[in-house]
């Protein structure tokens, strides 16, 4: 393809990995979870061209990428990286939260604290 050439919005995101199946991608741009260029976008055939700017979520994450090339052909993993500029911004660290259940280790730690006599 040359240079200045768009493509459909779903067989770019099935061209560079972000969905399994060009079916995904086509329902997530369908129900409007993808932006392009902050616009949200309903149809899974808007043209897309280097430059343009696409923030989807993928799992927990939401992505953001840039647009580098165009592709022609759903190729490895390396090949689909080369595709695209990842922008996402990284993760923080979670700090641990109060919700989660304690060790075994920890439930005999508070047993003790308490003065539990059940063992």
């Amino acid at each position: 393809m040359a240079g200045d050439a768009r493509i459909r919005l779903d067989k770019w995101l099935f061209f560079a990995r972000f969905f399994k199946t060009r079916s995904l991608a086509a329902k997530q741009v369908g129900a409007g979870h993808v932006r392009v260029n902050s616009d949200k976008v309903l149809k899974p055939a808007h043209a897309v061209g280097p430059g343009d700017v696409l923030t989807f979520a993928q799992g927990r994450v939401i992505r953001v990428v840039r647009i580098v090339a165009m592709g022609e052909r759903r190729g490895p993993a390396p090949e689909a990286q080369g595709l695209y500029e990842d922008l996402t911004p990284q993760a923080e660290p979670r700090a641990p939260s109060g919700g989660e259940r304690p060790t075994k280790r920890d439930r005999r730690a508070i047993d003790a604290l308490r003065g539990s006599d059940d063992m």
